[in-house]
């Protein structure tokens, strides 16, 4: 199966975003380079590194946007996963540099989602798509409102 089309036009005044000129949604946009480690027998990268890959994705994000995830463990919160999709399209292999492409996609009174698209760098190639959901919780693991400033990053997010 092969993805939709995903073309990332740089928004302006800031390297970090982009924009998919097909949907038209808003990226944060990191780089990271695969590991040998990362890699099984068959020399391609293994399929669950790609979950390492999305959280990657999701720190840079957050740490960029002034409220690394230290700082929300600090404030007496916690975000575990609940739910993991992915959809793989194209392998990446060993010393393969990629885009992590990351969205705050749904917002809702104790969790939240984030949307993933990781891109072959050279090629231009998808790799695979992906979400990851995630339930707030206090520090005795008890599902709570989503944290205010958590919250201030789905509404201050480009549009």
């Amino acid at each position: 199966m092969k993805p939709s089309p995903f073309v990332p036009v740089p928004v302006t005044g800031n390297d970090s975003y982009v924009r998919d000129a097909i949907e038209g949604l808003v990226w944060h946009r990191c780089s990271m380079r695969t590991l040998y480690a990362d890699t099984d027998r068959s020399q391609v990268v293994y399929h669950a590194n790609y979950l390492r890959y999305f959280e990657f994705g999701r720190a840079s994000l957050m740490r960029e946007a002034a409220y690394p995830y230290r700082e929300i463990e600090e404030s007496g919160y916690v975000y575990p996963v609940i739910e993991v999709g992915v959809s793989y399209f194209r392998p990446l292999y060993y010393d393969d540099n990629m885009w992590i492409l990351t969205r705050p996609a749904l917002l809702k009174r104790v969790w939240l989602r984030f949307d993933y698209v990781i891109i072959h760098e050279k090629s231009q190639e998808i790799s695979c798509k992906g979400f990851t959901r995630h339930c707030a919780v206090n520090s005795k693991g008890t599902p709570v409102e989503v944290d205010k400033k958590t919250a201030l990053l789905w509404e201050n997010f480009p549009q």
